[in-house]
């Protein structure tokens, strides 16, 4: 847990050593909050609709999984801390791995399918779907299928509002 936080400062250290930090924080708008709070809704609706197709799973389990947002390191571990104790060692470490391997999924289909999402949808659509990848690993392929660097800023800061959401999602749902 120190490890991953150290890597959350890390991502922050390097974000405020940038040159255009400055400008970057000038042009955000309060509408590109809107982004990240349609991708954590759309994100937890679908998932809540995967209690039909797995019914064996609780539901505050499923929502637990997907509040991972594609951050597959901390959320796993999360998981498993946090459930160990409720629902044991065993349970717990199924529910993590299950949490380690589609938030993995999740980021690669971002990844590969950034210039898919961004001609069928736009760039906010491949910024979405990336999750909380939008702020480092997809950030590159997203600003190359969309042609335009005005998306950097929302992408940063979806990428932001959904890493700070990530933990308090998880022991909400974990703790249910």
């Amino acid at each position: 847990m120190i490890i991953l936080s150290l890597l959350i400062l890390q991502v922050g250290i390097g974000l405020g050593h940038q040159n255009d930090l400055h400008a970057l924080l000038r042009s955000f708008n309060w509408r590109m909050l809107l982004l990240p709070v349609f991708t954590i809704g759309g994100t937890l609706f679908f998932s809540g609709l995967a209690q039909f197709v797995f019914p064996d799973f609780k539901l505050d389990d499923l929502l637990a999984v997907s509040s991972g947002f594609g951050f597959y390191s901390l959320s796993s571990v999360l998981i498993a801390e946090i459930k160990t104790a409720a629902v044991g060692l065993d349970q717990a470490t199924q529910l993590a791995t299950i949490a380690l391997l589609t938030n993995i999924q999740r980021e690669m289909i971002a990844l590969f399918g950034c210039a898919f999402f961004t001609r069928r949808g736009s760039g906010l659509a491949a910024i979405s779907v990336a999750g909380i990848n939008s702020l480092d690993v997809c950030l590159p392929s997203i600003l190359h299928a969309s042609g335009s660097k005005d998306l950097l800023t929302v992408a940063i800061f979806h990428g932001i509002a959904l890493e700070i959401s990530v933990p308090l999602l998880i022991s909400f749902f974990c703790c249910h």
